[in-house]
C-alpha cells in the first residue's frame, strides 16, 4: 500500500506459548501453526485485535497532522459494530458512507498490535493465510497486510511492510501483492506482483490470501497457487535526495535482508478512496463489506537456514 507510517522471538509469538490449533483449522503442508483467529466467537476478540482510529497521524518528522493517512483517504476508522463486528463464524469489515467527524465515510482497520505498541501477535517468517471475500466498486480499497512490530531501521517504509493482499475495487478481476522498503521518503520504493483470476472468477468470490516469507525470498500466493515472488531489496536509514534512488554507496545501506528480517504483525482495512485507486463515484454501493473466514500463521518445522549476504555483508543496489 502506499506511505503510512503506522522482537522477542526468533521464529514464533512475541508473547506467550503456541495455542492449539482451533477447531477447523487445517495445517498447510509442510508448516506449523502457529497462530489462528477462527472468528468462530460472539465478538472480536480482544487478545488478538485492536483498532486503529481516526482519518490519519501526527508526522513528528514533519511536526504536523497528516490527514488521509498518507494516501488522501476519505474513511474515519472506528471501533464501532458498525464497521468492524462478528457473526456467523465471519469477521465483517464495512465502509459506511455516513458523515462522521468531519469525514464522509466511516470505516474499521484492525492489527494484532495494541495501539499502546504491545504485541498481541507478531512473527518473523513463516507463512501468513487469510481466506477473504473483498468489496467491489469504483473507490474501495480492501487489504490485508502486515507491519513491523517495532520500526528497527526507521519509519516508514525503512523498516519495511509487507502487503500480502489489496485491491482495486474497480478492477474485482486482479489482486497485488507488494514490499515497500528503501529509504524515508521520498526515497521509498516499492516492487509487486499481480495476479488475475481465472475468467468467472473475481475478488467478490471466497479465495484464499497468503504470503510464504523466508530469509530473502517473500513468496505470494492465491487459493495455494503461488503467482510472484521478489529477494531483492534494499533498507537504509541514510536518505536520499530523489524518490525511489538509493543512498550514494552501499556502506549506507543496512546488512541485508534487512528490513525484511524482524517480526511483523497483522492489519485488515478497507479503506475508501485515496491517490491509489480514486474517489467513489455514484456507481460505488456502500456498505462495501470485507468478509474474513480466518487468519493462520504458520512457521516451518526446522527453522529457515542462513542467508548468505553478498560482497562485504550489505546487498548491492543493482540485482
Amino acid at each position: 500500500m502506499s506511505p503510512r507510517l503506522v522482537a522477542l522471538a526468533a521464529f514464533g509469538l512475541l508473547a506467550g506459548s503456541l495455542p492449539a490449533l482451533p477447531v477447523g483449522a487445517q495445517p498447510a503442508a509442510g508448516w506449523k501453526q502457529t497462530w489462528a483467529d477462527e472468528f468462530d466467537g460472539p465478538a472480536i476478540d480482544p487478545a488478538n485485535w485492536d483498532f486503529d482510529l481516526g482519518n490519519g497521524f501526527f508526522n513528528y518528522d514533519a511536526n504536523q497532522w497528516i490527514s488521509g493517512w498518507g494516501n488522501n483517504e476519505l474513511q474515519y476508522y472506528t471501533k464501532e459494530p458498525t464497521n468492524a463486528f462478528v457473526k456467523d463464524g465471519v469477521l465483517h469489515v464495512r465502509a459506511v458512507k455516513e458523515s462522521y467527524q468531519g469525514s464522509g465515510y466511516t470505516s474499521a482497520r484492525l492489527r494484532s498490535k495494541k495501539r499502546d505498541g504491545t504485541a498481541l501477535f507478531a512473527q518473523r517468517y513463516g507463512k501468513f493465510e487469510f481466506k477473504a471475500k473483498l468489496p467491489t466498486g469504483k473507490g474501495v480499497w480492501p487489504a490485508l497486510w502486515m507491519l513491523p512490530q517495532d520500526d528497527k531501521y526507521g519509519p516508514w517504509p525503512t523498516s519495511g511492510e509487507i502487503d500480502v493482499m489489496e485491491a482495486r475495487g474497480q478492477e474485482p478481476t486482479k489482486v497485488l501483492g507488494t514490499l515497500h522498503y528503501g529509504s524515508r521518503w521520498p526515497a521509498n520504493v516499492h516492487a509487486g506482483k499481480e495476479y488475475v483470476f481465472p475468467a468467472g472468477q473475481s475478488i467478490a468470490d471466497w479465495h484464499t490470501y497468503s504470503v510464504e516469507w523466508e530469509p530473502g525470498e517473500i513468496r505470494w500466493a492465491v487459493d495455494g497457487k503461488v503467482y510472484g515472488s521478489l529477494s531483492f531489496w534494499w533498507s537504509s536509514a541514510k536518505a536520499a535526495g530523489n524518490k525511489g534512488v538509493a543512498p550514494a554507496g552501499e556502506a549506507d545501506v543496512l546488512p541485508w535482508p534487512a528490513p525484511f528480517d524482524q517480526p511483523f504483525y497483522v492489519v485488515m482495512n478497507v479503506a475508501v478512496g485515496g491517490q491509489f485507486l480514486g474517489n467513489p463515484d455514484r456507481t460505488t454501493v456502500f456498505p462495501a463489506e470485507m468478509l474474513v473466514d480466518y487468519v493462520r500463521a504458520y512457521e516451518k518445522p526446522g527453522g529457515y537456514g542462513a542467508v548468505r549476504p553478498r560482497g562485504p555483508g550489505r546487498f548491492p543496489f543493482t540485482k
